[in-house]
């Protein structure tokens, strides 16, 4: 097969056929006009023009805007889409037109432009034997960002910050009045401040100093400052959080449902402080069971556009490192007035259900409540309770465990997907360097909390999804997994082969049905790891909306995300 180098005649024809319609003032044109107008009338240059302006319509470059008849493709003299730099300097910009081709910005054209950022390019065609698109940065829209970590140098009249960020070129003059403490080759916050026309630095300040560099505490915290992770709350957030009293008041005892005398308990990781569901039990005269599930009310205590509110919006969810959380909620809620701590009245929004022998349910109730959790269990002290069938609650959990076994049955029989996955965690020193590293497994104390919530989850979002149409409907937080793409799932059908297994994709049940025969199949193999993440890379990303939409993976008809406001914001709005 012919390169372009191969075939010069072919470059030097595109040319000539572009100048021609860049002369005839944006005039369609057919192969016979164009051959007439460069005086190339015999046999073989027609076929070659006519093959050429095929061709280009595929690549982009012409337009065939009638049947036969061609022009150039219009380029737009101005595109706006985000700066991707690379390490010689120069960078691409990405238009936010997902049909337009990236745009290469020399480094002498970038006019301060740093990686991620929003911005205006002046866009000009290079046709130097191709038609790779060039641009200059005329105006920045939009800062990716203005804060940076890496590392402080400080000479006798001047400091100088080199970026951990690799796409960040640039080093920042620091003036030595801007150091805020900072000393030599510790590792800071630098936000720039100024960058003067014509200067190839920016002009910055040091915000935040985090310590020596290679520090555990150090780097952990220059993780979260780099990706843009807040730190600390700011005062008037914590200063609001510290006036919530801790004490509940008759009044609003008296406008909930009252848990307080029925069997409740929190089952959690053994390093938990933030505990935001509990669950209570209690066999009811006609032999059926109450099961509350009960999820701390945090939209009682935050409330819509204070700052509490507009702080936890923003953090979205907290975020959970190896040796630490960075909680959405300042301390004083996520580990104190909000978490369903043993022994303490705590408020509550509740679901709770009658079910029967066959977990079935007969009833349910949604609505706000106090209780007083009895006990606290790990995960690993409820998994030794229903192994021996002894232990404190042990009717309780033995109960509920029976229970939570049906539903995920129910559940996967409906056609949702199991996919068990390893989870590494590591074991740490005084100093957060890791000494060990070991698997934690799911167990049935496990499951049986995960298939609790979801019976809420999913309950929840069929109450608000089954409401009347009228008026008072209100908006509503659905989470919404799609089927998997075709394509995505039959690439990881044809890697599965090569182990010898076989992968049905015919209907979207069908579908998961042969995917769960398949988890089943490679459970503790070789191939089972690497098998179920590519599964699961394979489906759908899950997302928020609000339009009423199924959950594939769970196999649900509706599904929302109830049971974890303390750490999560959408389920704050699915509370209010």
């Amino acid at each position: 097969m012919k390169t372009r180098k191969e075939n010069p005649y072919k470059e030097v024809l595109t040319q000539l056929i572009i100048d021609i319609f860049e002369k005839s003032g944006n005039k369609p044109l057919n192969y016979k006009q164009v051959s007439s107008k460069l005086n190339l009338n015999d046999n073989d240059s027609k076929v070659a023009i006519a093959d050429i302006l095929h061709d280009n319509v595929r690549n982009g470059l012409f337009i065939e805007v009638d049947r036969g008849k061609f022009n150039l493709k219009q380029l737009k003299v101005y595109v706006t889409g985000k700066v991707d730099m690379t390490a010689d300097g120069s960078a691409y910009v990405i238009p936010d037109d997902e049909f337009e081709n990236d745009i290469y910005i020399a480094p002498r054209k970038l006019r301060q432009a740093l990686h991620g950022d929003i911005v205006k390019v002046h866009n000009f065609e290079k046709r130097k034997g191709g038609r790779k698109k060039e641009g200059e940065v005329v105006e920045i829209l939009q800062r990716a960002k203005t804060d940076f970590t890496g590392t402080i140098s400080i000479s006798n009249n001047f400091a100088f910050f080199i970026a951990d960020d690799r796409k960040m070129l640039h080093d920042i003059f620091i003036p030595l009045d801007n150091l805020n403490g900072a000393k030599d080759k510790e590792k800071v916050v630098v936000s720039i401040i100024d960058w003067p026309s014509g200067s190839k630095n920016p002009v910055g300040t040091v915000k935040h100093v985090l310590g020596t560099k290679g520090e555990n505490n150090t780097e952990m915290n220059a993780i979260l400052a780099d990706y843009g992770f807040p730190l600390e709350f700011p005062k008037k957030v914590e200063d609001e959080a510290n006036k919530i009293p801790e004490e509940i008041s008759k009044e609003e005892i008296a406008k909930r449902r009252d848990f307080r005398n029925i069997t409740t308990f929190t089952i959690d990781p053994a390093d938990a402080k933030d505990f935001d569901d509990a669950i209570s039990f209690q066999k009811l005269e006609n032999g059926n069971y109450e099961i509350g599930v009960h999820i701390a009310d945090v939209s009682h205590f935050v409330i819509p556009d204070t700052e509490l509110d507009k702080e936890a919006f923003n953090r979205g969810t907290s975020v959970y490192l190896v040796d630490r959380v960075i909680p959405m909620l300042p301390e004083r809620l996520s580990n104190g007035v909000c978490s369903l701590r043993p022994h303490e009245d705590k408020l509550c929004f509740s679901a709770v259900f009658e079910l029967d022998e066959k977990a079935k349910v007969h009833d349910q109730w949604f609505g706000r409540t106090i209780i007083h959790s009895d006990r606290r269990f790990s995960y690993e002290e409820a998994q030794e309770v229903i192994e021996t069938k002894s232990g404190d609650f042990s009717e309780e959990i033995l109960k509920l465990n029976e229970l939570a076994y049906i539903l995920r049955e129910r559940k996967f029989k409906n056609g949702a997907i199991a996919f068990e996955s390893e989870e590494v965690k590591f074991t740490l020193d005084e100093n957060g360097k890791p000494t060990g590293v070991y698997t934690k497994v799911r167990k049935d104390a496990h499951k049986l909390i995960e298939d609790f919530m979801l019976l809420a989850n999913r309950k929840v979002a069929e109450f608000i999804g089954k409401q009347g149409r009228g008026k008072n409907k209100l908006t509503f937080v659905y989470r919404f997994h799609d089927v998997p793409n075709p394509e995505t799932l039959t690439t990881f059908s044809q890697f599965a082969a090569r182990f010898g297994h076989k992968l049905t994709i015919k209907t979207d049940k069908e579908t998961a049905k042969s995917l769960n025969a398949l988890m089943t199949k490679i459970e503790g193999s070789k191939e089972q790891n690497m098998l179920t993440s590519l599964a699961v890379r394979s489906m759908a990303k899950a997302i928020y909306t609000t339009k009423k939409t199924s959950h594939y993976g769970l196999a649900f008809d509706y599904y929302t995300h109830f049971t974890s406001p303390i750490r999560r914001y959408p389920d704050v709005m699915v509370h209010r």
